[in-house]
């Protein structure tokens, strides 16, 4: 009897020890998982609600935000830039209209509508796709503010359906001085696009601004998205019904932000209003006769503020994830996809379709002006592929033969993300603000002058030559970027590399809030 009592008793143990081994076996495989998730390593998990933190990331989008208040005119509101005040409060006033509020594009003091509304777009699908993982980290509202501060502008640019205001300024005035924009006194005449001097792909880049903007505020403020969307219809109307170029209307814009063509503009705004509204004319739109005329199918393109093709690709593939009966099998959004999984491909560095259009480290490398606007949007492109992809449990992605997963997808947009924040040749962050050496001398009129000093036109260029680093730092810029060689002339003179731009700041932001934690993809933005 006692032996068979201590024999039943050493099996009870091995019972329990076994049942404990499978329980720490799970835990730990549980959370090899959790790690392999958050490190985008595991293809076969969906991302709940936005999981750990990754403090670069966190960090970088934390002052990748801020630009945007540096760049704001207007009557400044909780203004959190110490060295910037009121400015362009006039703006508008000849044409007896409040076109105060809006942001400057980039170093000097012009507001351009094209690249604004640019930014206005690309903000707006940064905070739809992202705003959770945005919101885990405290800089929801900030984004949303931003984007307010100039869809306020965009609603008050257009007063008639026919009607678009698309400059402030005087391009060759403003560049013939350099003074702080609180300073400026130099007449500030607007231009506008109308029937008789057409503006296609600003009216229509306005129009995709204001439809995806509305989405952005359907929740928070009803009327407000109502009232964007209304004037979204009325631009695309406008934009499509008196085609034309508004580099041919205004041909001084040529020098600055000149167009490559409309029709990429127009696809982008009725895919925009198609999310917004759901209404069939839209989607009939681009994929029928206007698609097959101005998408270029199965021709990779970079997604910039003048082509935006490949955004238009990927923003309507996600209808071929997420969509319904009417979406999922649309043949003419299959073609969309088809292109989007070419610009991924093309992408990614081991690809047989590969691009050749990048440094020896792997940066992706367009254009020897504003090098970086094109690696940081096509890696934001990325990063949303990738994440449709994974929340649909699409986990295989085919280029030319070879397969790819979310995971290499990726890792791809980690690399052009951690390239711009500093491990790169130089060992520089292109981010302002972001670790030990970033640009100390960036071509930027306010950052570069004292702010208690107050400048004419004329004598502020001392300031634009003078070898002292800036004395205010334009925290959160995104500067223009290395050469192909991988060199940077930290000089601010040199506004070919140094000099920042509000739609530079709008893809660096949607890609950051890519990268800050992970969640699943939204399925509908409505």
């Amino acid at each position: 009897m006692g032996a068979k009592s201590r024999c039943k008793g050493w099996w009870a143990w091995l019972l329990v020890l076994a049942i404990l081994g499978l329980v720490v076996g799970a835990v730990v495989l549980a959370v090899v998982k959790k790690v392999k998730k958050n490190s985008g390593g595991d293809d076969s998990a969906v991302p709940g609600p936005p999981g750990a933190i990754t403090q670069k990331y966190s960090d970088a989008l934390k002052l990748a935000v801020q630009f945007f208040d540096v760049q704001k005119s207007g009557q400044l509101v909780d203004n959190k830039i110490s060295w910037r005040g009121d400015s362009g409060l006039k703006d508008g006033s000849d044409a007896k209209l409040d076109l105060s509020k809006g942001m400057y594009d980039a170093g000097d003091h012009m507001k351009f509508g094209f690249p604004m509304a640019y930014t206005a777009t690309v903000l707006s699908w940064a905070i739809l796709e992202y705003g959770d993982q945005m919101d885990a980290v405290n800089q929801l509202h900030t984004a949303q503010a931003s984007l307010k501060w100039i869809t306020d502008f965009l609603v008050n640019a257009h007063p008639k359906d026919n009607v678009l205001y698309v400059q402030v300024g005087d391009p060759k005035k403003d560049h013939a001085c350099w003074y702080r924009p609180e300073d400026m006194t130099e007449s500030r005449p607007v231009t506008q696009v109308n029937t008789s001097s057409p503006g296609t792909e600003v009216a229509a880049e306005t129009a995709a601004a204001m439809a995806s903007a509305s989405l952005v505020f359907k929740k928070s403020d009803a009327k407000y998205s109502d009232t964007l969307l209304t004037h979204a219809k009325q631009l695309f109307t406008f934009a499509d019904k008196n085609r034309g170029s508004y580099s041919e209307s205004i041909p001084e814009v040529q020098q600055f932000y000149n167009s490559t063509g409309y029709g990429d503009e127009l696809l982008w705004a009725a895919a925009w209003l198609y999310h917004a509204t759901g209404d069939k004319e839209y989607l009939d739109y681009v994929t029928g006769e206007n698609g097959d005329e101005f998408a270029q199918f199965g021709k990779p393109t970079w997604f910039s503020w003048d082509n935006k093709l490949a955004g238009t690709q990927v923003l309507l593939s996600r209808l071929t994830f997420f969509g319904g009966k009417d979406t999922s099998d649309n043949s003419g959004l299959q073609k969309y996809r088809k292109t989007a999984e070419a610009v991924i491909c093309g992408l990614l560095p081991s690809s047989p379709t590969a691009t050749k259009s990048r440094t020896d480290n792997g940066l992706i490398w367009v254009s020897e002006w504003n090098a970086l606007q094109h690696p940081v949007a096509a890696a934001f492109l990325a990063a949303l592929y990738s994440d449709y992809m994974l929340t649909s449990r699409s986990t295989k992605l085919e280029c030319d033969g070879d397969t790819y997963k979310p995971s290499d997808i990726r890792k791809f947009v980690r690399s052009q993300a951690d390239y711009v924040l500093g491990d790169n040749p130089m060992k520089m962050s292109f981010l302002v603000g972001y670790g030990d050496k970033y640009p100390e001398y960036v071509h930027h009129r306010g950052a570069s002058i004292p702010a208690n000093q107050k400048t004419g036109c004329k004598d502020g260029f001392k300031y634009l030559n003078s070898t002292e680093p800036n004395p205010n730092i334009a925290v959160g810029a995104l500067v223009g970027g290395p050469f192909l060689n991988e060199t940077y002339i930290d000089d601010r003179n040199n506004s070919k590399q140094g000099e920042p731009s509000t739609y530079n700041s709008a893809v660096i932001v949607g890609l950051l809030s890519s990268l800050v934690t992970t969640s699943s993809a939204v399925k509908s933005f409505t």
